[in-house]
């Protein structure tokens, strides 16, 4: 359909760090970015900056739009901040590393929620650390276990609750995790990692803008605000970059905006749900699990729901065109849902199990373009 932007294999935020680390000498990486060359290099992510959004909002960020000169990266699917976080501390497309949406099947038959790495659908969401070890589902090296491996000096600058959580530990295990608490401390740590010498490799995170842009909308004025801060962090750890270092600024995904009003609920709509045996995913991208024999029945009955809002195909199809990536490996497959639905506009909501995430404005996970289009900005020292 011409409203998606699948996969490629190409300019993939999956590409960034190990592009950063051959652009640092690093033996064993390959720059397919073009990064340039530097003594070290910090990665930060700030959660839900689509490239589209960036490009409507050039005026509220100044700086960030100085450094937009690189065309786009694609975030994969599904564009949500799991998958896409888990992509870019592995180098791997979801399919390979497993982490395949905001929720997915998990062995003992129910859904896990990554980012908590817990139960989904029960009030309480009780963990899955010792059920499932987050190394056992994503037991791939990532890129900073590789670099450290390397010699090279690692440190991830993430909120202090972050430490140890199970993504954590699944997308971005190795070197060394500092917790911070503000914008101020963050770019501290950003700088304080790229004095070291020698080859210095830092993953900073910043997730304010992607948590306004879910409550208020991505374009609100809250958002636009929240954006010019991010915009005067970057640009306050750029101007102080020591020779020889570099700062890469990509997003996990973008945002598009959806009146709770006019969504699809699946807890109230009685032929979304028969047949169903799971439901997982995001609002705008859901894994759909199946009853035995009964997954046909599934995709037409969700084909007549959507109708022109969205796209509805088995899992089988969805692996076969490379929406995961070129490789699934075998012991992904049971996650990825039976039938999968995407959203070109609206949302599946679930107003009984995600009562949260049912009323906000702002969305993602989808193919679109302001879903999946993401920047690529670099300033160097």
């Amino acid at each position: 359909m011409d409203w998606m932007v699948t996969p490629d294999g190409e300019r993939a935020l999956s590409d960034v760090l190990p592009s950063a680390l051959a652009a640092m000498g690093i033996a064993g990486f390959t720059d397919t970015l073009r990064i340039p060359r530097c003594r070290s290099a910090a990665v930060l992510l700030i959660d839900g900056l689509g490239w589209s959004l960036l490009d409507e909002h050039a005026a509220d960020a100044p700086f960030l739009t100085s450094l937009a000169t690189r065309e786009p990266l694609l975030a994969g699917f599904p564009t949500t901040t799991a998958t896409s976080i888990t992509s870019l501390g592995t180098g791997l497309a979801a399919g390979a590393h497993g982490i395949v949406g905001y929720t997915f099947a998990e062995p003992s038959g129910g859904l896990l929620h990554p980012l908590a790495w817990s139960a989904h659908g029960s009030r309480h969401r009780p963990t899955l650390l010792e059920q499932w070890p987050p190394e056992t589902a994503q037991p791939t090296p990532t890129v900073l276990q590789r670099a450290a491996d390397a010699g090279v000096q690692v440190r991830s600058v993430a909120p202090k609750e972050f430490g140890g959580t199970g993504l954590t530990r699944a997308a971005l295990r190795g070197g060394e995790f500092r917790g911070v608490h503000a914008l101020g401390d963050l770019g501290a740590e950003v700088l304080a990692a790229l004095a070291e010498p020698g080859p210095a490799l830092c993953y900073a995170y910043h997730g304010h803008l992607d948590f306004v842009g879910h409550g208020h909308g991505p374009g609100s004025l809250p958002w636009r605000l929240q954006l010019a801060q991010v915009d005067r962090l970057v640009a306050s750890i750029a101007q102080r970059l020591p020779g020889g270092a570099q700062l890469l600024v990509v997003a996990d995904h973008g945002m598009v905006t959806v009146d709770p009003a006019d969504t699809i609920d699946a807890d109230t709509e009685p032929a979304l749900s028969a047949g169903v045996r799971l439901l997982g995913g995001d609002a705008r991208a859901r894994h759909i699990y199946s009853e035995p024999g009964a997954r046909d029945d599934v995709v037409q009955a969700w084909q007549a729901i959507l109708g022109e809002r969205g796209a509805v195909i088995t899992g089988e199809q969805a692996i076969d065109e490379g929406w995961f990536g070129p490789v699934v490996a075998d012991s992904v497959r049971p996650r990825i849902g039976d039938v999968l639905a995407v959203l070109r506009e609206s949302a599946v909501t679930r107003s009984v199990v995600e009562p949260g995430e049912s009323a906000l404005r702002g969305h993602h996970g989808s193919l679109t373009a302001a879903e999946q289009f993401v920047p690529l900005l670099v300033a160097q020292g």
